[in-house]
């Protein structure tokens, strides 16, 4: 019991320090919007801000690749060939497949 009393002495004789501490602690942790929460939210809005910069980079060059596609007879005549394996009278495709191991 005279522990007790000798640790409540202790604190009431620390007691801005003890509130500071209280404080710290749910601030830094236990709040809903505590440091570590923060940081987490933060760490979340870096990933997806490089996720809009990488889509917003395929939308450039497929916007881009369309415009081609709509202005450049050569342009659909190449995509054509290219992914549909398309060709002209009197040519040959030859299609290299790699091997599996």
């Amino acid at each position: 019991m005279e522990r007790l009393f000798t640790f409540w002495n202790y604190l009431r004789g620390h007691k801005y320090g003890v509130a500071i501490v209280v404080f710290m602690v749910l601030i830094g942790v236990v709040d809903e919007n505590s440091l570590y929460t923060r940081y987490q939210r933060r760490m979340e809005i870096g990933n997806l801000k490089r996720e809009i910069d990488k889509y917003q980079e395929q939308y450039d060059a497929e916007t881009q690749q369309l415009h081609a596609l709509e202005t450049d007879p050569s342009a659909v005549e190449r995509m054509a060939r290219e992914r549909y394996f398309m060709k002209r009278p009197n040519e040959d495709i030859f299609v290299f497949v790699p091997e599996e191991d």
